[in-house]
């Protein structure tokens, strides 16, 4: 349970920060603010953003049931996780974080917040070869070598190989 907690707490700093408080500073800069009618961007912004926030959710929960760690790289799971959304593609958080920040770029039909997206997913990139794909590699060696050779780090396979 406490593990759960762990996962929640600092999930909630990283959305918090990154997916909440940031883009509304990249969309005060420029004055934006709510479309006054809700029409076929919004709602599609608002679908891709529940979808990203279910795999975000899904991926959280995994890590603290299957991994018994978190998201955070100070907390890591202690297990390898390759099931759950891991089983379709290597790094759903990231996917859905990323579909939730293009999803408000859309709502609000924002080009700097859809640049802001494009930027976190470069950052992510970056962080993952440079940092949690050696880690992972020296943490569970073959395994992961494994997980890599059947599983994508970017392109969800509908049907997964584990």
């Amino acid at each position: 349970m406490f593990v759960l907690v762990r996962a929640v707490t600092y999930s909630a700093l990283f959305i918090g920060l990154l997916l909440i408080y940031l883009p509304a500073r990249v969309l005060s800069w420029p004055g934006i603010v709510r479309p006054p009618v809700i029409a076929v961007p919004q709602v599609a912004g608002m679908v891709l953003g529940a979808a990203g926030a279910v795999v975000a959710l899904w991926c959280i929960f995994t890590f603290a049931a299957i991994g018994k760690g978190t998201p955070m790289p100070l907390d890591p799971p202690r297990h390898l996780v390759i099931r759950g959304p891991y089983r379709f593609v290597r790094n759903p958080m990231y996917i859905g974080g990323g579909l939730a920040l293009a999803s408000a770029a859309l709502f609000y039909w924002s080009w700097p917040l859809l640049a802001y997206a494009g930027l976190f997913f470069v950052a992510t990139h970056l962080f993952v070869l440079s940092y949690e794909e050696p880690t992972l590699r020296r943490t569970f060696g073959p395994d992961y070598e494994a997980y890599c050779r059947q599983v994508h780090r970017w392109r969800p396979s509908l049907s997964p190989n584990h």
